[in-house]
């Protein structure tokens, strides 16, 4: 059953915290502030969506339309969870500043409950002490205000709650998970066996992966009193959400979405334990439109825009948290322009857009002989890999041994899983055979291609950033997002010496490469917004000077509002940024309510 939402006649005149979006940050808001009594609204600019029956996760790319290959509308394929969004989005567009290809951004958005957490891979990092103090190391970007021992009891809470796969290695930066907190990893695929062997000729540690993905079933009647100790109304409303997910069972990609439960989407984890709190209001379609300041210069509530009705409409509350994803974020700042705020809400710094970064990405495919013949199994399992490679050169590069200053760690494919829409046996390798030659050439070659990809750490920059574009308004009026990008040479090196690595691991295994190795750093890494990662946009610092919010995710210039997606990173460490954007919202959220239970609100 998909969760019930209200229509904008339906709210309440007052609440006591307004959350923009619902995806990793929103939704983890709303579960920490309802579980203690506060009373919420959520607006989501997309329609309400159902896992369980919209999920297309048991349909083979036979079964769906032109083979379940990509169009504009689905541009990850029919097979995508992503039902309305992508790169671009009807009557919202975004504009880019600079003609230049190297020079754009692309955004991805989705456009229904539960935002991109219905599209992510659930990897699930923890940022490390190293991460929180980049400039401390190499005096480039900017340090966090917090320390990795203040969010480490959040992250253990969050692995928790969503349920988080995987090992304790000890590995440097790399942190551990306190005992009990991770749920066992699955085995290894054989591909993934065979790289852990031969990687160690070229010094590359490879070790089971993070993600957010059910290897069990929770143990509610454990986990929940952990969570909630002294709540026991909580501990019932979280174990009776728990026990309603289901274990993975291996058979198809996460991509697809799950209907079972067991793949992290906020729409399964946090949202139906905050709705069963009585405490939250849902209202779909509602595309916000600015944040209002009262006379107080405190925030009185949302201005957004009904698509359902097309009306113009507004909610009352004591605080605001906006966590509609980075780039949405600061749309909403900026066009939430007063005399009090002549240049966007909570922009007396002028930093507000400034510093947007992304995922530093690189990739090389190759096909390893010793892997062709392969007897049939599935290897779908969960997502992409099982494994992955943490960033290991730490001292070389403290040392001045490398040509950039921050890490990356490697993901790896190499699977037999399910085909999606198009042939998972390259054609060259094909040599043009048809009928039972070519059912023969298929089965020969199909599992032994593997692809390695760098997921590496952008150092923030001034030529990165979004401002509102002075002429294009979207469908409502709105004035959109205007686009600059530049990567600086620490990304471009980054990004070959990956590639380099990657080779190096691919020979290793008597394989062959088969992308070009000499492009240049510049074509070599993908576009920017491309990995879908973006961050920054509303830096968290230590002063009003130099950042947009505080340690607390707190607006200075508005102490009742809270930035909560990942617009307040200072930096984005080669880890995934989804596990740390629901662990600081759910610190953000306690301090919320400790806030409010003191009438400060």
């Amino acid at each position: 059953m998909p969760l019930p939402v209200i229509t904008s006649s339906k709210t309440k005149p007052e609440y006591d915290v307004a959350i923009v979006g619902s995806g990793a940050g929103g939704a983890q808001m709303a579960y920490t502030l309802t579980l203690q009594g506060l009373k919420c609204v959520m607006l989501e600019a997309g329609r309400n969506y159902d896992p369980v029956t919209e999920t297309p996760m048991f349909q083979a790319g036979s079964h769906a339309p032109l083979g379940g290959s990509g169009t504009p509308e689905k541009p990850f394929g029919f097979h995508d969870a992503t039902i309305d969004g992508g790169w671009q989005v009807p009557g919202e567009p975004y504009t880019q500043a600079s003609k230049k290809p190297e020079e754009q951004f692309k955004w991805w958005r989705t456009r229904m409950l539960g935002g991109r957490t219905n599209h992510w891979g659930r990897i699930s990092l923890r940022n490390g002490p190293y991460d929180f103090k980049p400039k401390s190391r190499d005096g480039l970007g900017f340090d966090w205000p917090i320390t990795y021992e203040e969010v480490a009891p959040y992250y253990d809470k969050t692995e928790m709650l969503v349920g988080v796969y995987g090992s304790n290695e000890g590995m440097e930066n790399t942190p551990n998970s306190s005992p009990g907190v991770l749920l066992p990893a699955p085995k290894a695929r054989l591909g993934e066996l065979y790289a852990q062997k031969h990687a160690k000729k070229v010094g590359v540690p490879i070790i089971p992966i993070h993600r957010a993905v059910l290897s069990k079933a929770i143990d509610a009647e454990r986990v929940a009193p952990k969570l909630h100790p002294k709540d026991k109304k909580a501990q019932k409303i979280v174990a009776e959400s728990m026990k309603r997910r289901a274990p993975c069972f291996w058979a198809t990609s996460c991509g697809r979405g799950c209907s079972i439960g067991a793949a992290h989407q906020t729409p399964v984890v946090q949202l139906p334990p905050a709705h069963a709190t009585g405490n939250l209001d849902i209202i779909a379609n509602a595309h916000v439109r600015e944040v209002l300041v009262g006379k107080d210069g405190r925030a009185s509530g949302v201005l957004y825009i009904d698509k359902t009705t097309k009306k113009e409409e507004r909610v009352k509350t004591k605080a605001v948290v906006l966590a509609a994803s980075s780039g949405e974020t600061v749309r909403i700042l900026l066009n939430s322009k007063s005399k009090r705020f002549p240049n966007g809400v909570a922009n007396s710094s002028g930093l507000v857009g400034k510093y947007i970064m992304d995922t530093v990405g690189g990739s090389l495919n190759g096909q390893i002989p010793s892997l062709e013949n392969i007897e049939p199994h599935n290897e779908d399992g969960a997502g992409g890999g099982h494994s992955y490679a943490p960033w290991w050169l730490y001292k070389e590069q403290l040392a001045g041994k490398l040509d950039f200053a921050r890490g990356y760690h490697i993901e790896m494919g190499a699977t037999r899983g399910m085909p999606g829409g198009k042939n998972p046996v390259k054609d060259e390798f094909l040599g043009g055979a048809y009928g039972s030659k070519l059912k023969r050439e298929a089965r020969r070659y199909y599992g032994s291609f593997v692809n390695y990809a760098c997921r590496g750490e952008m150092i923030p920059n001034k030529d990165s950033f979004a401002e509102l574009d002075p002429v294009v308004k979207d469908v409502w009026g709105i004035p959109v997002i205007r686009w600059n990008w530049k990567w600086s040479s620490h990304e471009l090196n980054q990004v070959v010496h990956a590639r380099k690595t990657f080779a190096a691991m691919i020979e290793a295994m008597g394989g062959v490469v088969l992308d070009d190795l000499a492009k240049p750093g510049i074509e070599a890494i993908h576009p920017g917004g491309e990995i879908i990662h973006e961050v920054g946009g509303a830096i968290m610092g230590a002063d009003s000077k130099s950042s947009v919010v505080n340690k607390w995710n707190q607006c200075w210039d508005v102490k009742n509002l809270f930035l909560c997606d990942g617009a307040p990173f200072p930096s984005n460490a080669d880890k995934n940024p989804t596990l740390t954007i629901m662990a600081l919202a759910w610190r953000a959220g306690d301090h919320i309510a400790e806030e409010a239970g003191k009438g400060n609100l």
